[in-house]
C-alpha cells in the first residue's frame, strides 16, 4: 500500500536523486566524480553504522548481490554521461527501469498492481521516455553509445531496485541494509578506479571536491529513503515515482545548461504528472 508518508518520502528521494546526478554530469571527469562521490557516501555510511540495526542473515546474500549491481551501475552511468547529454541519458536510464521493476515485483514478490496504478506507471514511463526522445539528436556513433549505456544503466537500476526491495523486507532493518550497501559499493567503486587510473584520479581541485561532497550527501539521502520506501510499498510504484526526478533534471538542464524547453517537453511533463496522479489514486 502506497500511503501518503511513503508517497512524500519517495518524492523527496526523487529530488535528491536529480540533484546528485546533475552534480556528476557537471563534475568534470565523471568516473572520478562518481568514485569520490560514492567514497564520501561510504564515509557517511560508516558514521551512521553504529546507530542502525544490523540486517538479519537471511538478507546477506541479497546484500552482496546489491553491492555488486550498484558498483556496476556506478560505472555504467558516468560512461553514459560521457557520450550523451544529461537531458537525454537521465530520462532513458530512469524511464526504462519502472516497467522492468514492476515485472520483477510480480515475478519475485507476487505484487500485482491495480488498473489505476498500472496505467499510472505506464503513463509516467511514457512521459519520461518522451523527454529522452525529444532530446535525441542525429543517430551518430556517440548518441548510439549514449542510448546503449543509458539502457544498461536502466537495467541495472531495475535489478538493484528488485534486489534491494527483497533484501530490505527480509533484513528486519531496511535502513541498516541500505547503509551497508552504500558502505560496500562506495569502497568497491573507489578501489576499482584506484586500480584502473591510479591515485592521480583522486587529485581534484577544491570545487570538484565540494561538488562531490554535496553529491555524496544527496546520493545517500536519496538511496536510504528509497530503500525505506521499498520495504513498505509495491516496488513498481516506488520505482516509477522516483522517476519524477526527470522533471527536476529537465529544469536543471534548462536553467544551468540553457537547454530549450519547447511544447513537446511540456506535454511530456504533463504525462509524468498524470502518471504520478494515477499511481497515487490507484494505490
Amino acid at each position: 500500500m502506497l500511503t501518503i508518508d511513503v508517497f512524500l518520502i519517495v518524492l523527496l528521494s526523487a529530488a535528491l536523486n536529480a540533484g546528485w546526478n546533475s552534480a556528476i554530469k557537471i563534475g568534470g571527469d565523471r568516473i572520478t566524480a562518481m568514485a569520490i562521490t560514492t567514497l564520501i557516501g561510504s564515509a557517511l555510511s560508516l558514521l551512521v553504522l553504529p546507530w542502525v540495526a544490523w540486517p538479519g542473515p537471511e538478507s546477506w546474500l541479497l546484500l552482496g548481490a546489491s553491492i555488486a549491481i550498484h558498483t556496476a551501475y556506478h560505472f555504467a552511468l558516468p560512461l553514459a554521461y560521457n557520450h550523451g547529454d544529461l537531458g537525454q541519458v537521465y530520462p532513458i536510464a530512469r524511464g526504462s527501469a519502472p516497467v522492468m521493476v514492476m515485472l520483477g515485483g510480480a515475478l519475485f514478490a507476487g505484487e500485482s498492481p491495480g488498473p489505476g496504478a498500472l496505467a499510472g506507471v505506464l503513463c509516467l514511463c511514457a512521459g519520461v521516455l518522451s523527454l529522452a526522445l525529444l532530446k535525441a539528436g542525429p543517430a551518430n556513433g556517440s548518441s548510439r553509445k549514449a542510448v546503449g549505456y543509458a539502457l544498461l544503466t536502466g537495467a541495472l537500476i531495475a535489478a538493484y531496485t528488485v534486489v534491494d526491495a527483497l533484501g530490505a523486507r527480509k533484513s528486519g532493518s531496511a535502513i541498516g541494509f541500505a547503509v551497508l550497501i552504500t558502505l560496500g559499493d562506495g569502497i568497491a567503486t573507489a578501489l576499482i578506479v584506484l586500480g584502473w587510473k591510479g591515485r592521480r584520479a583522486f587529485a581534484v581541485d577544491r570545487r570538484a571536491l565540494w561538488l562531490c561532497a554535496a553529491a555524496g550527501t544527496m546520493q545517500m539521502g536519496a538511496y536510504w529513503t528509497a530503500v525505506w520506501a521499498l520495504a513498505r510499498a509495491p516496488m513498481g510504484q516506488v520505482s516509477a515515482l522516483r522517476e519524477t526526478s526527470v522533471l527536476l533534471v529537465a529544469l536543471v538542464s534548462a536553467w544551468l545548461l540553457k537547454e530549450r524547453v519547447g511544447p513537446g517537453r511540456i506535454v511530456a511533463a504533463g504525462l509524468v504528472f498524470a502518471g504520478i496522479v494515477g499511481i497515487r489514486l490507484g494505490s
